[in-house]
Parts: C-alpha cells; sequence; structure tokens
C-alpha cells in the first residue's frame, strides 16, 4: 500500500513537470514589431515629430535615463524631480557631461504621456524624448523599446516610481568604469544589503515567495546576480545593443532573460548596493507575478535549452 501511494505520488509529479514544461514550451511570448509611430517622437513646441536614432547609430550623448511608464501620472513628478536635480547639478559642474531622459509611455489609458510631453516642453526635446506606445507591452517591452532608440554612451533604466536614489547612479558608473572590458559591462543596483529588515517587515507567505524565486531564477537562469528585479541598471553602449537586440520577454521576467543573455555573453555583470524604499502605487501583485515569472524563467531556460531561442554571440 504504502509502495503504491510512493509511486503514485511521483507519477503524479512527473507528470505535472510535464504538463509544466508543455506550458511553458507553448507559453506566447508575442513581441510586436515596432510600428511606425513608435518610431517617432513629438516636439511639444512645434507639434511637429521627428525619428528616433537607433542603438547601432554611435552615441552623441554621454548617458541616457529610461524611465518605462504605465500609469504613472501620480508618481512620475517625484522621480523626475529627483532626477533632474542630479542631472543639472552635474552638468554645472562638468559641462561635458551631456544626457538625455527617454520616458516610455506603456501604452497607459491615464493622462501619463500629457505629463510627460509637459517636460519635454520645459527641457526641449534634446534632453527630454517621449516614447508613446501604441498598446501595452510590459516594463520589459517599454524599457527595451526606450534602450533601442537611445543616444547615450550609458544607458540606465530607472523605474518610474523613483524607489532608487538617483544619485546612486554614481555608484553604479563607478563600478562601471572599474570593471568594464571591450567596453562591455552590466551594473545591477541591488537590494540585498535589506533583505534581512525586509523580511521582517514580511509575511511569512511573501518571504517564502521570495526565496522561492531567488531560488528558481539560480537553478534556472542567473547565477552571478542576487537581486535580478531592482529597476536600476546601467549598461555600456555595446552591452546595451547586443543585449536589448536579442530579448524576447516583454512582461516582469525580462531582467532574468537580459542577465541570463549577458551571462551567455560573457559580459560583465556587478551589483552595487543602492538606495531603495518602497513607494507606494504599485501596480504588481506578488502572488499573480510570482507564479507568471516562475513560469516565464521556466520557459525561458526551456526555450535556450532546446534552441527555439538562440544567442547571436556576434552581433552588428
Amino acid at each position: 500500500m504504502i509502495e503504491q501511494l510512493i509511486l503514485a505520488a511521483i507519477t503524479l509529479k512527473i507528470v505535472g513537470l510535464m504538463v509544466l514544461g508543455v506550458i511553458c514550451l507553448l507559453r506566447s511570448f508575442n513581441m510586436a514589431a515596432r510600428s511606425e509611430n513608435e518610431k517617432y517622437f513629438q516636439d511639444p513646441k512645434t507639434k511637429s515629430r521627428k525619428l528616433f536614432p537607433s542603438i547601432n547609430d554611435l552615441p552623441s550623448k554621454y548617458l541616457s535615463v529610461i524611465i518605462p511608464a504605465y500609469k504613472e501620472v501620480e508618481r512620475l513628478p517625484a522621480m523626475i524631480k529627483d532626477t533632474m536635480d542630479y542631472l543639472e547639478k552635474r552638468q554645472a559642474n562638468d559641462p561635458s557631461f551631456t544626457y538625455e531622459l527617454i520616458i516610455v509611455d506603456d501604452g497607459s489609458p491615464d493622462k501619463t504621456t500629457e505629463i510627460s510631453l509637459k517636460y519635454s516642453a520645459h527641457y526641449g526635446t534634446d534632453i527630454v524624448r517621449v516614447l508613446t506606445l501604441d498598446a501595452n507591452r510590459g516594463k520589459g517591452g517599454a524599457v527595451r523599446m526606450g534602450v533601442l532608440s537611445a543616444r547615450g554612451q550609458w544607458i540606465l533604466f530607472a523605474d518610474a516610481d523613483g524607489a532608487t536614489q538617483f544619485s546612486d547612479l554614481t555608484k553604479l558608473e563607478k563600478r562601471a568604469l572599474e570593471t568594464m572590458k571591450n567596453n562591455e559591462v552590466a551594473i545591477c543596483g541591488s537590494r540585498r544589503h535589506l533583505e534581512t529588515e525586509s523580511v521582517a517587515k514580511r509575511s511569512a507567505f511573501r518571504t517564502l515567495l521570495m526565496y522561492a524565486f531567488h531560488f528558481e531564477v539560480w537553478l534556472f537562469a542567473v547565477k552571478s546576480i542576487r537581486d535580478t528585479q531592482c529597476g536600476f541598471k546601467l549598461f555600456s553602449r555595446e552591452s546595451a545593443r547586443k543585449i536589448f537586440s536579442q530579448m524576447h520577454v516583454e512582461r516582469w521576467a525580462f531582467d532574468v532573460e537580459l542577465l541570463y543573455i549577458a551571462e551567455k555573453l560573457n559580459i560583465p555583470i556587478f551589483e552595487v548596493d543602492v538606495n531603495w524604499q518602497e513607494i507606494p502605487g504599485s501596480k504588481l501583485d506578488p502572488f499573480t507575478a510570482s507564479f507568471q515569472m516562475g513560469i516565464d524563467i521556466l520557459a525561458i531556460w526551456m526555450r535556450y535549452l532546446f534552441g527555439i531561442w538562440k544567442i547571436q554571440y556576434k552581433t552588428q
């Protein structure tokens, strides 16, 4: 009887894993091609439309800051203020420091684009550009579209909630310059130093979800980084070109795929602790997101394993 129960449990587990595997392989990743409208940004002063450049062009700015935004009317102003305070002060001290912000409205149903265009009108389109996506792609899709439109020698993506203190860019930049090889490096802002404190505040269920997610990421995808999900990452232009041109995942697990690709390409990856605080207004449901990201991480592993997705080691 006991042997039969054990056999039944093992069989059920095997069947469950097979079903999950099939789901991962069949999981839809429809990365829509860039529409004609998404190739342009608007000059709010002249009402004219201008073509975005390409990541394949030579850089014409020192830094590009990509800000993915979905229904961020309330939180975006504080983030832009923190960002511009740092950037303007730095440029005042060093006129050779040039920068741009690309705010990517990820198909928001509210006035995110309207608010963003006010910053473009105030600072000028050479500094602030707004990329409005025709439909919601997901954070990864918004970041990718912004990166592919960037002019910077260095490219940073930063969450619109302003959870990370923007001046911590200095720490990421310092580490990048110390560790870059062949013009390639990726530096990830990290909240790992806050883990003990966050565990004390979280429910046991959310803590379990966090540890399970970390283990799955390590087992199936990224070995070198503890905190893959912090929305504050800096890339050299060459690294960004190689990584973002090959991505498939557009939603929450996109960070995992981009770091997986970076590891496979032997791009140096490092973590730097950043000042981070939780900002109210998150649109992420922890349970739903954890389940969805779990499926996506397995899908990433299986699709690359079976050659459904391939990494190009020589890109133009």
